[in-house]
């Protein structure tokens, strides 16, 4: 297979992918960037109602304004922001093309995906972290009543539905197929309702909760799922429910296997944060850097849009004095 020649390879075209192709293109250098998915892959998978935290400005790459109905903006504006971006550079994006490989031999990486092979100087892991859920690791989670990520409510309806975790994807699952008709029951590892879900989502949970619209177990896990119930083990001990469909939304985690192919080191804890120098954002491997939430490890919660889409120009900057 003929190898193309690049100067950078960017993997991932989520926004700090994006971020980082448009500094390929300030700089003149021959990049590609490498996505498996489709534009801006993981938000695509976001529920389709979701409101984002943070407010528009702060997801805006490159000073390039995005514009919200609400301070807030949505799943679908923040797609037509970042596909817009993407397009009206006409940045060099390949989609639905998986990376199977990354090598570094001699001054140069091998990158070797499901479509082609190629050659480059640099390359940029910005992949994220929302691929592989956390498995709750008991008997009945093959089972197809059981999803590990949430689209909308509505299959949800007249339904009895478990809902686990207690985060903001959990909650903002909870409430809107209580709202959909659904009979949700929540079930929690920790004491409570999580303290980042939402300032203004969290009392509304709290509400349903005490007013016993939507049932809690706290401090309690699922221990088995069956074809038409659940177990949940309880402070009081193992109770059964009868259970249509189980929402575990307990999580995320980067692909640490790949990244492990690719030479990258890791933290000795169970942080388990890819090793990196912060000024550069270079990895223990030469020339292979980091950029966005993966550089969190096990801590998804460390790095947003917001706070990593500056890694683009550190990247950058460093680069430059070898490429350029």
């Amino acid at each position: 297979m003929n190898k193309t020649d690049l100067d950078i390879i960017i993997i991932g075209a989520g926004p700090i992918g994006i971020a980082c192709a448009l500094e390929c293109k300030k700089h003149n250098w021959n990049y590609a960037v490498i996505e498996k998915g489709a534009l801006a892959n993981s938000l695509f998978n976001y529920p389709l109602n979701m409101t984002f935290f943070s407010t528009s400005e702060k997801l805006e790459i490159d000073d390039i304004p995005f514009i919200s109905n609400n301070p807030k903006p949505t799943r679908n504006e923040a797609l037509e922001y970042y596909r817009r971006v993407a397009t009206s550079n006409e940045l060099h994006i390949k989609l639905y093309e998986e990376v199977a490989t990354v090598e570094k031999i001699a001054n140069h990486f091998e990158v070797v995906t499901s479509k082609s092979c190629y050659k480059a100087k640099k390359v940029i892991i910005a992949t994220g972290f929302y691929d592989i859920p956390n498995l709750l690791n008991v008997p009945g989670e093959d089972l197809p009543k059981v999803f590990h990520y949430y689209k909308e409510a509505h299959p949800f309806t007249l339904q009895n539905i478990a809902v686990v975790g207690a985060s903001n994807s959990s909650v903002d699952a909870a409430l809107e197929i209580y709202r959909k008709g659904g009979n949700v029951t929540m079930v929690v590892r920790g004491e409570s309702i999580g303290e980042r879900v939402k300032y203004w989502v969290r009392p509304d949970i709290l509400n349903r909760i005490e007013e016993g619209s939507i049932k809690a177990y706290f401090n309690s896990e699922i221990a088995k799922i069956e074809e038409h119930k659940i177990t949940i083990e309880t402070p009081e001990g193992e109770i059964t429910l009868p259970n249509d469909y189980v929402v575990a939304l307990t999580g995320y985690q980067p692909n640490f296997k790949f990244l492990d192919s690719a030479g990258i080191e890791f933290s000795k804890d169970e942080k388990h944060i890819p090793v990196y120098n912060d000024k550069t954002m270079e990895s223990n491997v030469e020339g292979l850097y980091l950029a966005g939430v993966i550089c969190g490890g096990m801590e998804t919660h460390k790095w947003f849009i917001e706070n990593s889409r500056i890694h683009a120009k550190i990247i950058a900057e460093h680069i430059s004095k070898s490429i350029e």
